[in-house]
């Protein structure tokens, strides 16, 4: 057997400079306090009652850390929960209710580059990218949107400027059988500001996190904070992306990986 794997997720990890000066960058933001082979004597103290320093080899105990963070730090799968209390006119679904068969499938990238930071991204600029990619779209595939907005994580800008999706780009991916849709991006809908930006101008709630909220009539599942998409192929691999099962949580994080040479061992 001849896998190769290419890792998809970014980092849960500590803001870096810049990062916390607002928007979704502070509010996504992972507080990590790690502890060393000797900060950690105490538990090892806890876990066996009378054993000493001289009971450790060398004299260290356990290398641990302590984290806390939102389910929706990191790369990460939301469940519908997230968008609203109900999906399809049911209770929606939390991430421990969904099926692990979703989260392993044949991906596609559609790369989607050159949009510009706030741009709604229509159906048919996705039925092009999905034309290029040279076969229709299949039920259950595992569709990943490839703005480049990675190349930016550890920035202010990789948090608010980038493009998304509009309802009806959404609806039509959910349309041809899509349950997962990832995104380079740190949410499917385009960045923060310019929704704002826009509902300001227009008085249109619509705008308004309008990709997320086509959950509410179509059940489906999002990949945010992807990375990497473009050692990728359009075609010709596959995905995992099983989410963390966080009980009652509206997404659990996960480590999405391309998988390639799955089907010369079928």
């Amino acid at each position: 057997m001849s896998l190769r794997f290419v890792d998809l997720s970014v980092p849960i990890q500590e803001p870096v400079d810049g990062e916390l000066s607002g928007g979704m960058g502070a509010i996504l933001a992972a507080s990590i306090e790690y502890q060393s082979h000797t900060d950690t004597r105490p538990e090892w103290g806890m876990l066996f009652p009378g054993a000493g320093e001289d009971t450790m080899p060398g004299g260290f105990a356990i290398g641990a850390e302590k984290l806390q963070l939102t389910a929706h730090a990191g790369t990460h799968v939301d469940a519908p929960w997230h968008y609203h209390p109900t999906s399809e006119g049911r209770p929606a679904r939390r991430i421990d209710q969904l099926e692990l068969e979703h989260f392993f499938a044949p991906g596609v990238v559609l790369d989607l580059r050159g949009r510009e930071a706030g741009h709604r991204v229509s159906a048919e600029e996705v039925q092009v990218a999905v034309e290029a990619t040279g076969a229709p779209l299949s039920a259950g595939e595992i569709v990943c949107l490839r703005f480049g907005q990675d190349e930016r994580f550890g920035t202010r800008p990789y948090w608010d400027e980038y493009p998304g999706l509009g309802a009806e780009a959404t609806r039509w991916l959910i349309g041809q059988g899509v349950k997962v849709i990832g995104t380079d991006a740190p949410g499917l809908d385009r960045g923060n500001p310019y929704m704002a930006r826009d509902f300001r101008e227009t008085g249109d709630k619509s705008l308004l996190w309008e990709a997320h909220l086509v959950g509410i009539d179509h059940e489906y599942f999002q990949i945010e904070k992807l990375a990497n998409l473009g050692e990728l192929p359009a075609r010709g691999f596959f995905v995992a992306c099983f989410p963390v099962k966080i009980k009652d949580a509206s997404a659990g994080w996960c480590r999405a990986v391309a998988i390639f040479g799955l089907e010369a061992t079928a």
